[in-house]
């Protein structure tokens, strides 16, 4: 079964917290077996590769119940138990225990802030669905920074597209040594080859600081819809085995046929090909034609400050 959010998780914590005095980790693992999840869904991890994605949805399950005054931390670190209002809600307890349906409770209205908005008929559709989401908050930041990160993705290929291919063929390069390869970039002109005389190669790049070892690079702009095909990779192979280069990478602000891919796949020497929707991604990753806008941390307890 798929992983379950973290609303779903909070019924069954909360008679997991009836029973007995609980902690974080005991609880993961008997709400784990209960669901019946696999060994791979409970490995699952957070984009940040330092909680399973299921531990985190029961941490932000526990941290609800506490905020509504069903549970509360005990002395022990982590710990937690069942209040007498979570008795309550047991003794008559909903099919599901929502954010919704915490919301009946002050400590948990004035947690959540929703005394603050005077809202309009927009603002409380909104609310109702952040209120129905089965995101937890963490999630939700990382849902939205992805939303944000395609935008700004579409946003990039837009203006590449609209740029010269000299313009394009000077961004690649730029990627390149902001990704470690080459020189730095005072030195792109070096590396950009350039005029009809290039062979077929827009630009060479040192892929060690010694010049031991050099890539050698395609870059077609290419207006959407103008697929690059397997003909342009065997050319560029042509052209990498005349420089006697074992390398390549070819880039395009555009996409490649199934056939393309499958010929570069097929050939004998080792080419990269790069789309449009990868090199914005690695543009976004390396700062090349964006910038930081603001940066939010996202802090958590530290349980050992409290032993």
């Amino acid at each position: 079964m798929a992983i379950p959010d973290f609303q779903t998780l909070m019924l069954p914590l909360l008679r997991l917290a009836a029973d007995r005095e609980s902690s974080v980790s005991d609880s993961v693992e008997h709400l784990a077996n209960d669901f019946k999840l696999s060994q791979e869904e409970r490995a699952t991890l957070l984009p940040s590769g330092r909680q399973t994605t299921f531990s985190n949805r029961v941490a932000w399950a526990k941290s609800y119940l506490v905020q509504a005054g069903l549970i509360t931390p005990t002395t022990k670190r982590a710990h937690f138990c069942i209040t007498e209002r979570g008795k309550s809600v047991l003794s008559n307890p909903p099919e599901r225990i929502t954010i919704k349906y915490l919301s009946q409770f002050p400590e948990f209205r004035k947690f959540r802030k929703l005394g603050e908005f005077e809202t309009s008929t927009d603002e409380s559709q909104s609310l109702e669905l952040a209120q129905d989401s089965a995101l937890t908050p963490d999630e939700t930041i990382r849902s939205a920074h992805a939303q944000l990160e395609q935008e700004l993705a579409d946003e990039l290929l837009v203006k590449i597209r609209a740029g010269t291919p000299a313009f394009f063929e000077n961004l690649v390069v730029r990627l390149l040594f902001a990704m470690g390869y080459g020189g730095s970039v005072t030195e792109i002109s070096k590396a950009l080859v350039g005029g009809t005389g290039d062979g077929g190669v827009d630009g060479v790049i040192d892929q060690d600081i010694l010049g031991l070892d050099r890539i050698y690079v395609q870059a077609k702009r290419y207006a959407d819809g103008n697929t690059v095909g397997p003909g342009a990779i065997r050319d560029f192979f042509g052209s990498l085995d005349r420089f006697k280069a074992t390398k390549g990478l070819f880039v395009t602000a555009s996409t490649y046929t199934a056939s393309a891919r499958e010929t570069a796949t097929m050939l004998s020497k080792r080419i990269v090909l790069i789309d449009g929707s990868q090199l914005t991604r690695l543009m976004i990753r390396h700062n090349v034609g964006c910038r930081v806008e603001e940066t939010i941390e996202i802090k958590k307890i530290d349980e050992e400050f409290f032993e």
